[in-house]
């Protein structure tokens, strides 16, 4: 009994022995970021890591982190003590954000005494008047986090009698405790020592977003073309980055969370600069493409900024004519048991006869680095000189080395027409022939070449039996016949494809 009691004894003492939270009352000085560098994914996500200074008393300590992202995770940060390491380390984290608005504040000061500041109309001089207020004239709005309605005026006891919408200016003694200006953290430190700290903190947060955009200059022949990648860089998160280090990541991300180890390290990796370089300079990170920027830039609040990621000049380039007589209508229909003896279906025609520009995304040529999904858009000198938009696209991801197809419309002066002119049912049902023509009619005094594109949509076993022209199987859906049509002619295809179930 006598050791049970002195190890009670001895364990009260150790806790006794330990600091108090409640003790804590010492507020760290500064907590200032002086660096920071940002990874912006295009999907609404970004990795933030910033160096920030503490003077920082010993024992626990009350720290507050200010011009923190309205957007971040809470749940993501990361603290490190650069200058002591193992000295320092967060014992407890609050994200404070319940920010300043009039409907916050006047419901603090509910039941306590207020002031209004009148005018007598007689001497034009102000005096004050005290009276309880008993309503804001706002209510929370049920399901809409902390949104508030108006609900018909402030209320007030003044001189013992109530006032609805009292006049004058309301003055309120202070603000209350708990409303912050802006998003801030405040931390629970424990410090082994009195010192000037640097520390790293990293996070996730929402709110800063890039997309890219293209510009592209077609040459008067059609042959070649100038073309200017842009990053728009698009930051909603609720504060300013100043000297900022910027890095980019394109590609499909799944778990973002699960690569944040790789991008701290990347972040730490330092970069040569070089004037006569690209601004971006493009690395590999995992499976997708890092993009960094190689200098630093401000990202303010509420801004776009764009910033030009690559360029080339006169890269070989095609023009490209495909006709595609059914569309995409054959898809809804693909190996449809029901669908495919009725000789009804299929026999639509699309007019329309789509033109592209085709160049590849090659080092020779200027690019050759990964290009991000974008929109590109396209322009054209005119007799004149002065460019003119043609059409505009969106395009994936694109390795280097890759071809990009841009459709930019369809052309005023080819015709296309499609129509079938047989269909046979044999062999009880399990043999279907159908006999199609094609018509590309070509309104230009110059030839052309059109690539025309067929579907064998009915089923997956199929045969072309007599063709008037030389075709290639692209895929199992798809027949491609190469046209040449003279100027102002006309070009014919006649095939007859046999399905088989």
């Amino acid at each position: 009994m006598k050791a049970i009691l002195l190890g009670a004894a001895a364990l009260i003492a150790a806790i006794v022995s330990l600091p108090s939270i409640s003790a804590a009352q010492t507020r760290s000085g500064g907590g200032e970021r002086t660096s920071v560098d940002l990874t912006i994914y295009n999907q609404n996500l970004s990795l933030i890591r910033e160096e920030r200074a503490f003077s920082l008393g010993k024992g626990l300590v009350r720290v507050v982190v200010p011009e923190i992202p309205a957007t971040i995770d809470g749940s993501s940060v990361h603290f490190l003590s650069l200058t002591n390491p193992d000295g320092v380390r967060v014992l407890e984290q609050n994200y404070q954000y319940d920010l300043v608005n009039q409907a916050k504040l006047l419901a603090r000061y509910l039941g306590q005494d207020v002031e209004f500041v009148r005018t007598d109309p007689a001497t034009n001089h102000e005096y004050t008047v005290t009276g309880k207020l008993l309503a804001t004239g706002y209510a929370p709005q049920a399901g809409y986090g902390s949104t508030y309605g108006y609900t018909g005026g402030m209320i007030a006891e003044i001189g013992g009698k109530i006032e609805i919408n009292p006049t004058g200016r309301l003055i309120l003694g202070s603000l209350p405790g708990g409303l912050v200006l802006r998003p801030q953290l405040e931390w629970l430190v424990s410090s082994d020592k009195e010192e000037n700290n640097r520390a790293e903190v990293s996070y996730l947060a929402g709110g800063l977003s890039w997309t890219c955009n293209y510009v592209v200059l077609l040459d008067k022949t059609d042959t070649a073309v100038d073309l200017t990648g842009w990053v728009s860089l698009t930051n909603q998160s609720g504060t300013t980055f100043r000297n900022a280090g910027l890095k980019l990541v394109a590609g499909d991300v799944n778990v973002v969370e699960n690569e944040m180890l790789g991008m701290m390290k990347a972040q730490r990796a330092a970069a040569a600069s070089d004037a006569a370089a690209p601004q971006f300079r493009q690395t590999d990170l995992f499976e997708f493409k890092l993009y960094a920027l190689q200098r630093r830039t401000d990202v303010a609040d509420n801004e776009t900024k764009q910033i030009e990621l690559t360029s080339g000049q006169d890269i070989p380039a095609r023009k490209v004519f495909i006709y595609d007589g059914l569309g995409d209508q054959w898809r809804s229909w693909f190996n449809n048991y029901s669908y495919r003896s009725q000789s009804s279906f299929g026999q639509q025609s699309n007019p329309k006869i789509g033109v592209f520009v085709t160049f590849k995304n090659a080092e020779k040529d200027g690019l050759g680095i990964p290009l991000p999904k974008g929109k590109v858009r396209v322009y054209k000198r005119d007799d004149e000189g002065k460019e003119q938009f043609i059409g505009e696209d969106m395009i994936d991801h694109t390795p280097k080395d890759e071809e990009l197809r841009l459709y930019l419309g369809n052309a005023f002066d080819l015709v296309g027409e499609r129509v079938q002119k047989d269909f046979r049912s044999f062999a009880n049902g399990r043999v279907v022939e159908e006999s199609i023509e094609i018509k590309v009619r070509n309104h230009k005094s110059e030839p052309v070449d059109v690539q025309v594109y067929e579907h064998p949509w009915r089923w997956s076993q199929w045969e072309i039996v007599s063709s008037s022209q030389e075709h290639s199987k692209v895929d199992q859906t798809t027949i491609r016949f190469p046209l040449h049509i003279a100027g102002d002619g006309e070009s014919i295809v006649h095939y007859t494809i046999r399905y088989s179930w």
